[in-house]
């Protein structure tokens, strides 16, 4: 049996609603980052490359060029596409920029909707009104929040450049605008244990979620933790260490949510380490490994602990 036959995925989701599993193409929209450009500090997050996982890092191209490219790249493996704002920022800039290159994504016919991916502190009210202002004309939007913990102190360690009091905040808003969000979190980022993860899903849980993205943390060229790698100060997750977690993690989650992803790779040289977040499959038959022999999604929540749990953390 595969993932969808424990987890709620977006891919089995789409399949039910378009009668098949919809791509997204990534875009490249030159945005850049505040912790970046000077405004919050320069360097970025420790763990961040953006070239692992943006195809398009760097291009001169169009969007309606990447679009084009991307589509090619499938060969025809959808009818229909997400427009995916992947690279830095995605809501850093200008109104009236932001609002031009969404326009250029969705000119396009085949674009049934947008994703857009970017921090918690960089989403103000404008921008989720024109964000809403797309999904009341018909298309699908969501507003992908990358949080990574909910654990202040590693935060300030990776150095996020925000808390979990912004990403309270956007979510709240953004929920209540009509938006759908999707909250990525990485296991393994240095200090943290599993403690940590089920920490960080439950305040999820509590404060309203959509959907949710799972990765690993592996380390990449050009990041500052590729510094301590070198220097064998940082100690990874091994595959079934991450399934394990990944499983739990899972299984303390309402059904209703949507998981868009489990675990993510990149490519070497880029990949620095693990070695087993090389290739594409691996991480995921571990995880359906441990689904089979422990249970699916929301499996925890047939008893009443992790409700009553998650109930507390809301009330805090």
């Amino acid at each position: 049996m595969g993932l969808d036959s424990f987890v709620n995925t977006f891919g089995a989701i789409c399949k039910h609603k378009h009668g098949e599993r919809l791509r997204k193409l990534t875009i490249d929209a030159k945005f850049t980052c505040p912790n970046r450009d000077g405004s919050l500090g320069k360097g970025g997050c420790t763990f961040c490359n953006v070239a692992s996982f943006s195809h398009e890092h760097g291009t001169e191209k169009s969007i309606v060029e990447q679009l084009a490219e991307g589509r090619a790249r499938l060969q025809g493996k959808s009818s229909k596409y997400f427009a995916y704002f992947q690279a830095y920022t995605s809501t850093y800039d200008e109104y009236r920029v932001l609002k031009a290159k969404y326009d250029e994504a969705i000119q396009d016919p085949d674009i049934i909707g947008l994703f857009v991916g970017t921090r918690p502190d960089c989403v103000p009210d404008e921008v989720i009104e024109l964000l809403a202002g797309y999904q009341a004309k018909g298309l699908e939007v969501w507003l992908e929040l990358g949080l990574q913990t909910a654990n202040e102190a590693t935060l300030k360690r990776i150095n996020r450049g925000h808390g979990f009091a912004e990403y309270k905040d956007t979510v709240t808003r953004a929920r209540a605008a009509g938006l759908k969000v999707c909250t990525h979190m990485i296991l393994g980022l240095p200090g943290e244990t599993h403690s940590d993860y089920l920490n960080t899903l439950e305040l999820v849980l509590a404060h309203g979620v959509d959907g949710l993205k799972i990765h690993p943390l592996h380390i990449v060229e050009g990041s500052t933790l590729a510094k301590a790698w070198r220097a064998d100060k940082l100690t990874l997750l091994s595959k079934d260490d991450y399934a394990a977690s990944v499983g739990e993690l899972i299984r303390h989650t309402p059904k209703e949510v949507i998981f868009h992803r489990v675990t993510a790779y990149a490519k070497k040289p880029v990949l620095l380490a693990p070695d087993w977040c090389g290739f594409r499959w691996d991480g995921l038959v571990a995880i359906v490994d441990d689904l089979e022999k422990h249970g699916g999604q929301g499996h925890y929540l047939q008893s009443d602990c992790c409700s009553k749990s998650v109930r507390m953390v809301a009330n805090q």
